[in-house]
Formats: structure tokens, sequence, C-alpha cells
């Protein structure tokens, strides 16, 4: 009989506790914990997507902020071109999202090339943005680019080999997410990637650029700018993107995280270095990251309450 009270109790308490649980996300979602004046949109890198076969490209970003009261909308740019089309395609959609929401400006946030993409809207209509956040972005641009480039010169025959297979991956993507209207430029978007084509670029659109690997500047032409970025190509033996990042990561000579370099993804107020690598900035894959360092998802919900705070 005692073993049978003893079983009773150890289901109730288990039952409580997962009550106070949900009843602990309920009322943080209540709270407006992620509840920003502006709607939050997410921007993709190269060879990014919004979903594809139901899979989100920030793996359960979007849902965690929108559990917490803010307005997320995820673009879907080129997965392959250049800064300036990827940025002019951002433009028009910012403006569809401000005529549906009738906000007056967005927050935009954005992962690697989306870095870029988003400091193009801010930089030609800074009066639509109230912040910037790079995620991993490639704000100086990148080694691997650079490497890239050097091996397949414009005019040769190895950029047409790669170009072709290139392509041959954003014609897959496309498929699986509904992109397949926008142009794709895979040798455009390597060029605005490299140090040479964000060295062109940061002359054009300098705002919160830091000149060393530090902060730059928060406010610029009244839009706040926001950073942060992995430092750890190795995360997870499970995650089958790891041995790649690890093995890209070999050619940096610095901190960086499989695609970047950490002083490469400095902007404006800089919030941090994590054990992530590229793809653990976005959650991917499919959540598989370093156990032990903060979760991807935590830090976008702390980021949009950070907004929040400040009016944004």
């Amino acid at each position: 009989m005692t073993g049978f009270l003893s079983r009773i109790l150890r289901r109730l308490a288990l039952a409580a506790s997962a009550g106070l649980l949900l009843l602990g996300a309920s009322a943080q979602a209540q709270s407006g914990y992620t509840q920003t004046r502006y709607p939050i949109v997410l921007v993709h890198g190269l060879f990014g997507f919004d979903s594809a076969l139901g899979i989100d490209y920030f793996y359960g970003i979007p849902d965690a902020l929108r559990q917490g009261g803010a307005k997320v909308y995820v673009a879907q740019v080129s997965a392959a071109n250049s800064t300036e089309v990827r940025g002019e395609q951002l433009l028009a959609q910012v403006k569809t999202i401000l005529a549906i929401t009738g906000a007056a400006k967005v927050n935009l946030v954005g992962h690697s090339h989306g870095g870029p993409t988003t400091r193009y809207v801010a930089g030609v209509a800074p009066q639509l943005v109230a912040s910037v956040t790079s995620v991993g972005g490639v704000n100086k641009g990148s080694r691997v680019a650079d490497i890239l480039r050097g091996v397949a010169p414009a005019g040769s025959v190895s950029e047409a080999v790669a170009s072709g297979a290139a392509r041959a991956l954003v014609s897959l993507i496309n498929l699986t997410s509904g992109g397949s209207a926008l142009p794709q430029m895979p040798t455009a978007a390597l060029d605005s990637l490299t140090t040479a084509g964000l060295a062109d670029f940061n002359r054009r659109f300098p705002q919160a650029l830091p000149s060393g690997c530090g902060s730059g500047a928060e406010l610029a032409n009244g839009v706040r700018y926001y950073s942060w970025t992995g430092t750890q190509p190795l995360t997870n033996v499970l995650d089958a993107s790891d041995g790649l990042l690890s093995v890209l990561s070999l050619v940096f000579g610095e901190a960086n995280d499989g695609l970047v370099s950490a002083c490469s993804s400095r902007l404006g107020k800089h919030l941090g270095d994590h054990r992530q690598n590229h793809l653990d900035e976005v959650n991917q894959l499919l959540g598989l990251r370093d156990w032990f360092s903060t979760d991807p998802v935590t830090l976008y919900r702390q980021h949009a309450n950070r907004l929040k705070a400040q009016g944004l």
C-alpha cells in the first residue's frame, strides 16, 4: 500500500511540475517579453530561404519570437545574388510589411549575407528602419569567398563549372521554398562577399562599421545597429555540417565560425561571441548545437526584449 501511495504522490508531483512549467511559459508569452514596437524581419544569407519543405531557415526562431508577442516576418530574397539586388528585394518587402501592419519602421535581423543586405536597406531608406542586427554577418568579407574567387577567376572554366553547380543548388532551393521567380547570379553573390567586394560596399554604406575589431557606433542616421557571432566551428559531432565548417575554419588564422571571422562580423554595438558555428547561429542543422552554450533561440528572444526596452 505504501508503495502504491508513493507512486501516486510522485505522479501528482510530476503533473504539478509540468503544470507550473506550462503556466510559466504562458505567463512569459502573455507578458510580451518579445513584443517589440516595430515588426521584426528576419533575412537569410547565401543559399538561404524562408522555409523549405516545412523547415525554417531560422529554425524555431520565428515561432519563439511570436509566442512572446513579436510580429515576425521572414523575408525571401535571392538565394545567390549581389547585395544590391538582394537589398532592393528586401526593401520592397519591407514596404509591403509596413503597408500591411501600419507600422512606421521595422527591425531588420540578417544572418551571414543577410547582414550586408539589411545594411543596404538601412543605408538607402533609414527612415523605414528602427534597427539592424547582424548575426554572423559578412561585414568585411570572408576569407572563404576570397579563396573561391582566387581559384575561379572571372571568365575562367573553373568559374563556369562552379557557377553551374551553384545554380543547380539554387534551383533545388527554389523548388522546395517557392523562390523560383527570384533572379539568381552566384558569381555576383561571390563578388559581394569577398574582402574587395565588401570594401567597396563599405565605402558606400559605412554606417556603424567599426574601424577595428571592437564595436562601432550603436546609433547612425537614426538607426540602431547590433551584432553577435559564433567562434566555434565544431560544436556537435552529430551535426553533419560541422566537419565541413571545421575544415573551412582553418583558412582564417583567427577566431571564426567556419565561414566568417569574428572581426568581419562586427557591426554597431557588438553583443558577444558564442560557442556556435555559422549554422548554429540560426539554430541549424535542426537545432543540433553545443549543448553547453547559450541556446541560439534564446539569443534572439533576449535581443527582441532588448529592442523592446529601447522602444523599438
